[in-house]
């Protein structure tokens, strides 16, 4: 991979690092960040890594009135030998690029992108945390910068890396969490922007969220916007169900993320002989699998917790505990797998794993 030529500027004032023993997630950032700024007409320039700052923006910058601004979330893992390992960061800046194109934003160049995140991480490598089920999570982002009031795209964008040493997502780190189905809020539509890594998405996700909070639930399981019924996503995490030995997972339909774990999920089961199946699923089907005694398993997965089980769904009044609200024999095999390629602890026969 060919080295992006960038101008470092190191900081004089190093931050105070947190106990990495006792990490909440998104909440410390390392001592610096790389920028990357691009002009219509003369492409990607000045990229720069520098000491994490706040950003200065025109009141009137796009991002602000309509929202044009993508991001991504990946993970840096210190193995016991010292060494740096991303896992599979070429999808996450090929999704980023995807999601550009949906919002109308610049091509990311995802080579130079990726070198010039290997090269952040080299300089932070001290901010690691190396306790079982911490990381350095990694947050790519593009905002639109041009100061302007019309609906149309910018012609100036940011883009930047921050990163955050980061413990479990959930409070209940690998332990089943308890879900609640979603059934007057829709987080998106088929045609909309579902499919697309950005900020709103996540607003529109916000208000169900904290109506499960308050009702003692981790997160929300999100029906389709059009029938109200197929199930979408679990909170902002692809979803998995075992059904009487077979799994299945929502067939992404444009309204679906279409999450890099969720992918190593479905390799890794087809790896292990596990039956998967994409295809649509309702939660009148989950309802009678509970029912007749054959819903098994549940979790959901993604790029912060890795794999989340499901121990509980509230529909409708109607409480649905899944395998005695304990994480199943797949849910930890998966995650056991997964979490072992990711620190370097478990063979990789796919190549996920990548050095910095």
């Amino acid at each position: 991979m060919k080295e992006l030529k960038l101008e470092v500027i190191l900081s004089t004032e190093k931050k105070q690092k947190p106990s990495f023993d006792h990490l909440e997630f998104g909440k410390y950032f390392t001592d610096h960040m790389f920028i990357w700024n691009y002009t219509e007409g003369k492409g990607w320039h000045d990229p720069r890594i520098v000491p994490y700052q706040p950003i200065t923006l025109d009141p009137a910058a796009t991002v602000f009135h309509y929202g044009q601004t993508v991001f991504e979330g990946l993970k840096a893992y210190m193995t016991k030998d010292e060494q740096i390992l991303l896992f599979r960061p070429d999808e996450n800046f090929k999704r980023f690029n995807r999601s550009n194109d949906r919002l109308v934003m610049p091509e990311l160049d995802e080579e130079g992108a990726l070198s010039a995140l290997k090269q952040l991480i080299q300089i932070e490598r001290d901010w690691i945390p190396t306790a079982e089920g911490t990381s350095l999570y990694i947050r790519p982002f593009m905002i639109a910068t041009e100061a302007f009031l019309g609906v149309h795209p910018a012609k100036t964008y940011q883009f930047m890396i921050i990163l955050s040493p980061v413990g479990a997502y959930y409070k209940e780190g690998i332990n089943p969490v308890k879900i609640a189905v979603e059934s007057e809020y829709v987080r998106a539509v088929a045609g909309g922007t579902g499919n697309a890594k950005t900020a709103g998405n996540y607003a529109a996700s916000l208000k169900a969220g904290e109506i499960a909070s308050e009702n003692g639930y981790s997160q929300v399981l999100w029906l389709d916007g059009k029938e109200n019924q197929y199930i979408e996503e679990v909170g902002s995490m692809n979803v998995f169900f075992k059904i009487n030995g077979e799994v299945i997972t929502p067939a992404l339909n444009g309204s679906i993320l279409e999450g890099i774990t969720r992918k190593s999920v479905i390799e890794l089961l087809n790896y292990m002989n596990i039956p998967i199946v994409e295809r649509k699923i309702s939660i009148h089907e989950i309802q009678q699998a509970y029912q007749d005694g054959v819903l098994e398993e549940a979790f959901g997965s993604g790029t912060a917790a890795v794999i989340s089980p499901i121990g509980e769904l509230l529909w409708k009044n109607e409480k649905m505990v899944i395998n005695n609200g304990e994480i199943g024999s797949v849910s930890k095999q998966v995650y056991d797998t997964l979490t072992g390629i990711q620190n370097g602890i478990k063979e990789d026969p796919f190549g996920w794993a990548v050095r910095v």
